[in-house]
C-alpha cells in the first residue's frame, strides 16, 4: 500500500549537500591515507545518493567533482608515477566510470518505478488486481503443501455514487484512501489489502480460520463505518468473506466465490458481512 514518493526540492537540495560534503570527507580521508589504501569506491557512494535522490545532473556535477577530488588528494598525498600522463590517465578512467554509474542509476530507478506502478493502484497506493492475484497464487501454493487455512475479503462500498454526485469525484477519491488508510491502521500486518478497481477492494488474510476471521473483518468493517461517519459521507460496506480450508481452488475460482457472498449482501439489504467457508 506504499505510494512512490518524489523528492521535492528540499530533498534534492539535502542530498546535493550531503553529496558533496560526502565527496569532501572521502577526499580528506583519501589524502590522508596516503597511497597505501585505495578509495575510489567510496566516492561512489555520494555519487550514487545524489544521482538516485537528486537526479542524473547532479550526479553528473558530482561525478566531476569527486574526479577532481580524487585527483587533488593523489597530488597533495605525494604519489609519483613513471609518467606524468598516468595521473591524468587514472583520473580520466575514475571519472568514466563515475559518469557510467551516474547514467545507469536513473535507469535503474525508472524500472523499479515502473514495476511498482505496474502493481500498484495509482490513486491509493495499495496493491492492485494484477499484484493481488500473485500474492494469493503464493498463499494457494502455501495452504496446499501445509494445508493452513486463509480467508479472502471483498469489500464493495455501499451508495458510493452518491459521495461522487454530491461533493464530487475528488472527495470519492479522498473516500477511497480513506478506505486504505483505515485498512492499514485496522488489518494486520500479515494482511493484504488491494483495489480491484472501482470502489471494491479485496483483501487476503493469511493463517486466518473462520473463527478469526469473523473477529478481524467485524473489526475492519466497524473501523470503516467509524471513518465514514467522522467525514459524514452516507456510504456502508457489503462485505464477503471466504474462508478457504482446501486450497485445491485457482485464483479466479476464488475471486468467484467470495464476489458471490459478497454480492448476497447487496441482494439482501447491504452494509452487512456474509460468511463463507470451503469445502463447506
Amino acid at each position: 500500500m506504499n505510494g512512490i514518493t518524489i523528492p521535492g526540492k528540499r530533498s534534492v537540495l539535502f542530498w546535493t549537500i550531503t553529496g558533496f560534503i560526502g565527496v569532501i570527507i572521502v577526499g580528506i580521508a583519501d589524502f590522508l591515507t596516503g597511497t597505501e589504501l585505495g578509495f575510489s569506491l567510496f566516492y561512489l557512494i555520494p555519487i550514487a545518493l545524489v544521482t538516485w535522490f537528486a537526479g542524473r545532473n547532479l550526479g553528473l556535477v558530482l561525478s566531476v567533482f569527486s574526479s577532481i577530488a580524487w585527483f587533488s588528494s593523489d597530488i597533495l598525498s605525494g604519489q609519483t608515477y613513471s609518467q606524468p600522463i598516468f595521473r591524468y590517465w587514472n583520473t580520466a578512467v575514475r571519472l568514466g566510470f563515475f559518469i557510467v554509474v551516474a547514467f545507469l542509476l536513473p535507469a535503474l530507478k525508472a524500472l523499479e518505478s515502473e514495476k511498482k506502478v505496474a502493481r500498484h493502484d495509482v490513486l491509493t497506493g495499495t496493491a492492485n488486481r494484477r499484484y493481488f492475484i500473485e500474492v494469493a497464487q503464493v498463499e494457494v501454493d502455501r495452504s496446499q503443501r501445509t494445508g493452513r487455512p486463509f480467508t479472502i475479503v471483498y469489500l464493495d462500498i455501499d451508495d458510493f455514487k452518491s459521495v461522487n454526485d454530491q461533493w464530487g469525484h475528488q472527495a470519492g477519491d479522498q473516500l477511497l484512501c480513506s478506505v486504505v488508510y483505515r485498512a492499514g491502521l485496522t488489518l494486520r500486518k500479515t494482511d493484504f489489502l488491494a483495489r480491484l478497481g472501482g470502489d471494491e477492494f479485496i483483501a487476503l488474510l493469511p493463517e486466518t480460520d473462520l473463527k478469526a476471521a469473523h473477529i478481524v473483518v467485524s473489526k475492519f468493517q466497524h473501523a470503516l463505518l467509524d471513518e465514514m461517519r467522522s467525514r459524514n459521507w452516507p456510504v456502508t460496506f457489503s462485505i464477503g468473506a471466504m474462508t478457504c480450508l482446501d486450497a485445491h481452488l485457482t485464483t479466479d475460482e476464488l475471486f468467484s466465490k467470495v464476489d458471490a457472498l459478497m454480492y448476497s449482501v447487496k441482494k439482501n439489504g447491504k452494509n452487512a458481512i456474509a460468511y463463507g467457508i470451503y469445502p463447506g
